[in-house]
């Protein structure tokens, strides 16, 4: 009778003796499975109906031993302590790896700045030397993948395809800059290209269709309100800068763009990405530079540079090649650290940067009204960076 019971429950719960199943016999001798909970006062009738909401493991069986069924929860594991220590380390060393990026950025782009100004008031070639720190990037990185210190990208023809109009854009944003900056001061220039954030509206506005909230329309009032400030109060004001500063901002809006649209997807670094894109950018721009100027153009004015500055002049030209190569380098490698709003907040202070040590080194003149714009300006950026994202 209680083996006729336990029969009942084990199959009313769907359990069944797999030993019985291979030899029937073995069920004279040896005691039929039976299931073991924490409580069984209750009559056996009442038992032969069970509500299981969690998973059942079967515990192995063993040869000599009665089969034996125990339940448990699955989901009841032991939570793993937090290292909170170790945690708060790796967020500090994240910082700090951020913040080196951002100073040497800010840095480069400085030293640029005014080694490029230097060149370019000796030597007022902007089409040549805008090829020569194409060149000079392109032949350091080609250099680092020759020697793997730096991993080589694996692109193909689609990659190349999608990175042609960035490039056109990117040279045609380099060109214009350069030549905004051997007609005016390099604070002007860095004025107006702050008014880029107007420009990358505009154009998504109006070509794109996209739209933004109206804290973002906004923060215009002030980068137009600053840009247009400055230069109605600027003393060395020239219309080829001006116009050179805007085409810059209008290209570099462009470059963003196809960027962002043809990127998508590609598994190439930032460091590589821009390497690309520079040699890329010599192959496009170096026509151009010898049908706009020219060699005997470049050689006369060369023989001037040495004769009224000396030999240091070659390395004016070699550092201001190198450290544009090198400040580019770093702004793309950051976008793989950080967000596009710190990238953002980071550019309008590097701005900041240039503008005022550009106005120290060169010791540029520079009205109250003329700095009132340029702040009004950079404050618009910054309203913008904050807006967008």
């Amino acid at each position: 009778m209680v083996l006729a019971a336990k029969q009942t429950l084990s199959a009313k719960i769907g359990f069944s003796n797999p030993l019985s199943r291979r030899n029937p016999s073995l069920s004279l001798q040896r005691s039929p499975p039976s299931l073991s909970f924490p409580s069984t006062d209750l009559p056996l009738a009442k038992l032969t109906v069970l509500a299981l909401s969690k998973p059942l493991h079967l515990s192995s069986l063993r040869e000599k031993s009665p089969v034996r069924c125990e339940a448990y929860e699955a989901d009841k594991s032991e939570p793993q302590p937090i290292d909170a220590a170790a945690e708060t380390k790796s967020e500090a060393a994240k910082k700090l790896k951020i913040g080196i990026y951002f100073a040497t950025w800010w840095a480069l782009n400085v030293v640029f700045n005014i080694y490029n100004k230097k060149v370019l008031n000796a030597y007022p070639y902007p089409w040549l030397t805008s090829t020569l720190s194409l060149a000079a990037g392109s032949l350091m990185m080609l250099i680092s993948w020759a020697v793997g210190i730096v991993e080589t990208p694996k692109t193909d023809f689609e990659f190349w395809k999608t990175l042609f109009p960035v490039a056109v854009a990117h040279t045609i944003g380099h060109v214009a800059a350069t030549v905004s900056m051997s007609k005016v001061a390099v604070s002007f220039t860095h004025i107006i290209k702050s008014g880029e954030p107007a420009f990358s509206v505009l154009v998504s506005r109006f070509l794109l269709g996209e739209t933004f909230p109206t804290s973002v329309y906004l923060s215009l009032i002030p980068i137009i309100g600053g840009c247009a400030l400055s230069a109605l109060t600027e003393l060395n004001f020239n219309m080829i800068g001006f116009m050179g500063a805007m085409i810059s901002n209008l290209a570099f809006v462009f470059r963003n763009i196809f960027s962002k649209k043809g990127m998508k997807g590609k598994s190439v670094s930032g460091m590589n990405y821009y390497a690309c894109l520079s040699m890329l950018s010599l192959l496009i721009l170096t026509p151009f530079a010898f049908a706009v100027e020219g060699p005997q153009m470049w050689a006369d004015g060369w023989q001037k540079a040495l004769s009224d500055i000396g030999p240091q002049f070659v390395g004016w030209v070699a550092a201001q090649s190198v450290f544009y190569h090198l400040y580019n380098q770093v702004s793309y490698m950051s976008l793989d650290q950080i967000s596009p709003l710190t990238f953002s907040v980071g550019n309008t202070m590097k701005r900041i940067s240039v503008i005022v040590s550009s106005i120290i080194i060169f010791r540029t003149p520079v009205q109250p009204v003329n700095a009132l714009g340029a702040a009004i300006a950079i404050l618009g950026t910054f309203l913008y960076s904050q807006a967008k994202l």
